[in-house]
């Protein structure tokens, strides 16, 4: 059983990567880690990520850090249960440069759209806490449904009304949310 992750290991496997890697490229942190790193979890059990475009080496570098760290990584990102939005490279948040390897915070607006979509409890407390610190706005989520409406009928297992009510029930959550705050 592999340990649980925190902060200082994703900091030790992004130095390992920048130095394993022969080849640069761009390695895209989602969920957990991006929950670790910005601060509203203390921990997590695995690493997701996403390699876009893949860094000769990584997956030997994977090996080693898996063993060294005594972590799990896992290759996934919305895109394993969502269409892509639109852009979402460019509304990635850079982290740093190790070595040839850049790394960044997969789109979090696309990160909250495949949380809602799955509906777990965990995924809904992320992105209540990725509104708090504002990392998306209601009007880009609902944007983003829209824009991956027509693209929807590659995922045999979404509905698109149904996804645009967890939407809206969210909203209404997260404004809510928002509005007892303030008082």
């Amino acid at each position: 059983m592999r340990s649980d992750v925190d902060p200082q290991k994703i900091e030790q496997l992004m130095t390992i990567m920048g130095k394993e890697a022969r080849g640069s490229g761009r390695i895209y942190f989602t969920g957990g880690a991006s929950a670790l790193l910005i601060g509203w979890r203390s921990s997590t059990v695995d690493i997701d990520i996403r390699l876009d475009p893949e860094p000769l080496g990584i997956f030997q570098a994977i090996a080693k850090i898996k063993q060294t760290l005594n972590i799990n990584i896992e290759l996934a990102s919305p895109q394993d249960f969502l269409p892509p939005l639109p852009g979402w490279q460019s509304r990635s948040q850079f982290i740093a440069k190790r070595g040839q390897i850049s790394f960044y915070h997969y789109d979090f607006t696309a990160q909250a759209l495949s949380k809602v979509s799955r509906g777990f409890e965990r995924d809904i407390d992320d992105v209540r806490a990725m509104y708090k610190q504002q990392l998306f706005s209601v009007q880009a989520l609902r944007s983003g449904v829209e824009a991956i409406k027509p693209e929807l009928i590659r995922f045999p297992s979404l509905d698109a009304d149904e996804l645009s009510v967890k939407v809206e029930s969210l909203v209404e959550l997260l404004e809510s949310s928002s509005s007892e705050d303030q008082l």
